[in-house]
């Protein structure tokens, strides 16, 4: 992949987290990055993601924390508007 495409792809998650939770840091980028990968797996192939939940518990309790996080984050960003 060029480099330019993975600039504009940053940019792109960057806007998306900003939009969806109002703050765009390193942190949360990364937050709303696994969150959107593993929401769409477990739509797309949730027999994946019920193995990988199964093989990992502790993944899987940080996934639902991670998943917490970001649902909080954009229920506060939404109402302070």
């Amino acid at each position: 992949m060029e480099q330019k495409f993975i600039e504009q792809f940053d940019g792109l998650l960057e806007k998306y987290a900003d939009l969806l939770v109002g703050q765009h840091t390193p942190d949360t980028i990364k937050k709303v990055e696994m969150w959107a990968l593993y929401t769409h797996i477990a739509k797309s192939m949730p027999a994946l993601a019920k193995h990988w939940n199964e093989m990992y518990p502790d993944a899987k309790e940080e996934m639902k924390k991670v998943i917490a996080e970001i649902k909080q984050l954009n229920e506060e960003h939404r109402t302070s508007k």
